[in-house]
């Protein structure tokens, strides 16, 4: 009697099929909810499809969503920034500043980008340096700055900014195509190949799975996370200069919140609010279906309270849907 040879159990390192489990992940689902959502626009506005509202439609989330592609960074570290609205409305106050004193288009630019800049490594130095939690940090610097704006503006505002500044926010590249669209798509394809192409991705997703065994592994976190603060107040401070060139003023209570957007964008996309999972698709993915959803309730002429409604909704349904199915799983078995 001859023995038969044990059955072994092989644990691939990824699916068999790679066609399967594209067409599983996340990303695929966000893919079907943005072509529903873009049908149903199409019916229930007779002025959807149209190519210059299409092209309105992107300077619904582009400016958002550059805020978005550095935040999903900051959150799969294990971290999270409250402030970039606020850096935006500092940012945009003392763009308004350097305006009044005489600046140019060169120096405008240069001040809002610079301004962000600073906010975001003011950020940084808190939560490294101090080792303060970075939500009460942000929380803090997110009143701190909105504040300095006001004390600066009060309830003035600064107009009067040059034409080819306002080009930033409202010139097109090509026929309908935007220069706001054409910066978030080269800062998309920039942010994949950081977070998914890179040892700086690597690390990234190592200090959001395990903090600890990635310092005993060489990486040095801390310098890590000041450089992704620093990175977010940078795409703060363009997102300033953008929809101040947008406006065409700037008031303190500019970029209202933007906050709550941007973290929506990042958590729908699918980077996990714990950390250590995510990616650059899904959140690009994300900020087209918020602007579908905003831009198709603002044709409807829907108020802008329930817009806000809304997207609080979906950021609390977002990270209640994996914890519902966990405890679903667990319960059947």
């Amino acid at each position: 009697m001859t023995d038969m040879p044990a059955k072994t159990r092989r644990l691939p390192d990824r699916l068999d099929n790679p066609l399967k489990s594209a067409a599983l992940s996340w990303e695929s689902l966000l893919v079907l909810v943005a072509i529903g959502i873009f049908i149903a626009n199409s019916f229930a506005s007779p002025y959807f499809l149209n190519a210059w509202s299409l092209s309105d439609l992107t300077f619904n989330f582009t400016e958002k969503a550059l805020i978005a592609l550095a935040m999903a960074l900051v959150i799969i570290t294990g971290e999270i920034d409250l402030s970039v609205a606020s850096i935006i409305a500092l940012a945009s106050t003392l763009m308004g500043l350097a305006l009044h004193y005489g600046a140019d288009t060169p120096a405008l630019v240069a001040v809002g980008i610079g301004v962000g800049i600073v906010c975001g490594a003011f950020n940084g130095l808190l939560v490294t340096g101090l080792k303060l939690p970075s939500i009460v940090v942000t929380i803090g610097t997110m009143s701190l700055f909105r504040g300095i704006a006001y004390i600066i503006l009060g309830d003035q505002s600064f107009k009067g900014y040059p034409k080819d500044f306002a080009w930033f926010g409202q010139g097109y590249v090509y026929w309908v195509i935007s220069f706001e669209l054409v910066l978030f798509l080269v800062a998309a394809i920039i942010f994949y190949v950081l977070l998914h192409h890179t040892n700086f991705g690597r690390r990234v997703f190592a200090i959001g799975n395990n903090t600890i065994a990635a310092q005993f592994s060489g990486v040095r976190v801390d310098r890590i996370k000041f450089v992704l603060f620093c990175l977010t107040g940078l795409m703060s401070g363009i997102a300033a200069v953008l929809l101040t060139a947008r406006l065409g003023s700037t008031r303190p209570s500019i970029a209202q919140g933007f906050e709550l957007d941007v973290i929506t964008m990042v958590v729908l996309g699918g980077v996990s609010i714990l950390g250590g999972a995510g990616s650059i698709i899904g959140v690009v993915l994300a900020a087209l279906i918020i602007g579908l959803v905003t831009f198709g309730l603002g044709l409807l002429n829907v108020p802008g309270i329930v817009m806000s409604i809304f997207t609080g909704s979906l950021l609390i349904v977002v990270i209640a849907l994996p914890i519902l199915w966990r405890m679903w799983t667990e319960r059947r078995t």
